[in-house]
């Protein structure tokens, strides 16, 4: 899986443009979905020095990218700009600004490692969550 993920206020507290300290197990977690075979993409608004600052930041860390602002490393900017900031194609997004807010890092782990939404993570909390019937239902050749 494709994973784009936001750095100031989602891997480290929002202090831009200084680095804020890291949110707890930010790192960790990073580590081990790359170590599951994801494609990490860190998908920031920095640009020029403060994009390296956090490139050499995750760096010194153990947190290696698989592309910066970009589907992938071989992408060329624009204006030779090294790094662009645009829409990256990723099946998932780790960012502080999104509906509902920034889940811990061992819930967004949890989440990404077991397929579930958000809702499922919630609900089965609460004791309120049953694993729907068709997900290990084999696929036959007539089913769509």
């Amino acid at each position: 899986m494709t994973i784009a993920v936001d750095f100031d206020g989602t891997i480290v507290e929002h202090e831009y443009p200084k680095i804020g300290r890291e949110k707890p197990f930010a790192t960790e977690t990073l580590k081990m979905l790359i170590a599951d075979h994801h494609r990490l993409i860190l998908w920031s608004v920095r640009e020029g020095e403060l994009l390296e600052e956090a490139i050499q930041w995750c760096r010194d860390r153990g947190v290696e990218f698989y592309a910066v602002n970009k589907d992938f490393p071989e992408e060329q900017g624009t204006d030779n700009n090294q790094y662009f900031s645009r829409k990256v194609k990723a099946d998932l997004f780790i960012d502080d600004r999104n509906i509902g807010g920034l889940p811990d890092w061992g819930t967004i782990y949890h989440m990404i490692n077991e397929n579930k939404t958000y809702q499922d993570y919630i609900m089965e909390r609460r004791g309120e969550y049953t694993k729907p019937d068709n997900i290990n239902r084999k696929k036959r050749w007539w089913q769509f």
